[in-house]
């Protein structure tokens, strides 16, 4: 089983989080920010993951903290469940359509990090979600997990929309990159012979 669980813990933020990579979708999210629940159990619903996060964080503040910090606990969390990524796809891509909204997702688990984002959002809030937030999330993401991510709006009008995608997306994405192929035997898949 490809799985992970860990606890992070800092002044403003204290996150418990739960990966199975081989799952069948379950997500229970509870982040104290709603828009973020929405957003990670899309992404658990569609890459097929199970998915548990409980996180506080200094709300009183605003959701910055907690966002990015989740961020860096679910890319950990793949990191982790990942191990040396023997036999793993490597690369996963998606163009994924939401209604009026296009985005493409690409993700090579290559070991180094890197996030192209170009995904321009209209409205600098949905609900009380700062929408400059979701870059925050990838950011952490790719940081503790490196890999090269990249992400590109080709086409959106509505920002929840254009996130919706970006998460469905990068689920899908993630879940192709992380598959085994039975062809390569528990290679690593680099002429390196190391994803690191």
């Amino acid at each position: 089983m490809r799985t992970s669980e860990l606890n992070r813990e800092t002044k403003e933020t204290k996150i418990g989080l739960s990966l199975n990579l081989d799952g069948a979708g379950k997500g229970t999210i509870e982040t104290g920010c709603g828009f973020l629940n929405h957003m990670l159990t899309l992404f658990a619903v569609h890459g097929g993951f199970d998915l548990t996060v409980r996180a506080s964080g200094d709300t009183d503040v605003d959701y910055h903290h907690t966002v990015e910090d989740t961020g860096i606990a679910l890319g950990a969390a793949f990191a982790g469940a990942l191990g040396e990524k023997k036999g793993v796809n490597r690369y996963g891509s998606v163009i994924l359509p939401m209604d009026e909204a296009l985005v493409l997702c690409a993700v090579d688990l290559s070991g180094r990090a890197y996030l192209g984002w170009d995904v321009p959002l209209p409205a600098a809030r949905v609900g009380d979600f700062d929408t400059e937030l979701a870059k925050e999330f990838w950011w952490g993401f790719v940081r503790s997990c490196p890999s090269a991510v990249h992400l590109r709006e080709l086409a959106g009008e509505n920002t929840h929309h254009i996130l919706e995608a970006v998460f469905k997306g990068m689920g899908r994405a993630l879940r192709e990159a992380a598959a085994i192929d039975p062809r390569r035997a528990g290679a690593v898949p680099s002429t390196k012979g190391t994803l690191l």
